[in-house]
């Protein structure tokens, strides 16, 4: 709990004693290039062979003569947008970027850097913390839509050349019964997701104590806590949005 206080004090630093529009434009455009554009080629690789892998497995357990092989698409599409792409993509993202912000910051901590922006008056929190939340919380549903519409594209190739299902049948799943409430709450928890990987790991790192061996400590630290935190809110949202 105390931990937890503390958090949510490190939260509320975000917004005191903040720099000029230009200098927060300039960190947030610099953090969208590092968090987001770095992360699509991982996102990109394993969102495909998420999709494939999911084609190939539905379709092994989903062999009857009472099942139309059109509802193979209609799964991978659901079990897609729905959970595949924001949420295992969320752990990924935690393990690539949050590990780099915790270990980012808690070099700066252990280094004295944040100390000395402290020394010149600036709110350490909201200049170093505050881009990268905000830059995650735009560019992280950009890469859960990429993940999501690979994963569908991946699983037409394990259609196409693995032979599992027809790409005709495929395409007739992946348009059968859509609702289009799955896209928005994909997004909703992408923002959800983004930002609790964001926040947890810049508190992780931001309040790192010790030498190089405490570093990577919080860098773990960071990634098994948003982890938790990820899969604890997918629950949560899944019952809040979704349960009627």
């Amino acid at each position: 709990m105390r931990n937890l206080g503390k958090y949510i004090l490190f939260l509320g630093k975000l917004f005191s004693n903040p720099e000029s529009f230009k200098t927060y434009f300039k960190l947030i455009m610099d953090e969208c290039i590092y968090i987001g554009i770095n992360s699509i080629v991982l996102v990109a690789i394993v969102s495909v062979f998420m999709g494939a892998v999911s084609t190939v497995q539905t379709a092994y357990n989903l062999i009857s003569p009472l099942i139309p092989d059109s509802v193979i698409g209609l799964v991978v599409r659901d079990l897609t947008i729905l959970e595949l792409a924001p949420t295992i993509t969320a752990i990924i993202f935690a393990g690539k970027v949050g590990s780099s912000i915790a270990g980012n910051l808690g070099t700066m901590r252990i280094t004295e850097q944040i100390d000395a922006l402290e020394v010149m008056g600036i709110n350490s929190v909201s200049y170093l913390v505050l881009p990268k939340i905000v830059a995650t919380l735009f560019m992280y549903p950009f890469l859960v839509i990429l993940a999501g519409s690979l994963a569908i594209g991946g699983g037409y190739l394990a259609a196409e050349f693995a032979g599992v299902v027809s790409p005709s049948s495929y395409f007739i799943g992946l348009k059968t019964t859509f609702n289009e409430f799955t896209v928005t709450f994909a997004l909703i928890k992408s923002v959800v997701f983004g930002f609790l990987v964001a926040s947890i790991s810049a508190f992780m790192g931001y309040y790192t104590t010790g030498g190089a061996l405490e570093v990577g400590q919080s860098s773990t630290r960071a990634v098994t806590v948003s982890c938790i935190a990820i899969l604890l809110s997918d629950f949560v949202l899944a019952q809040i949005l979704l349960v009627r």
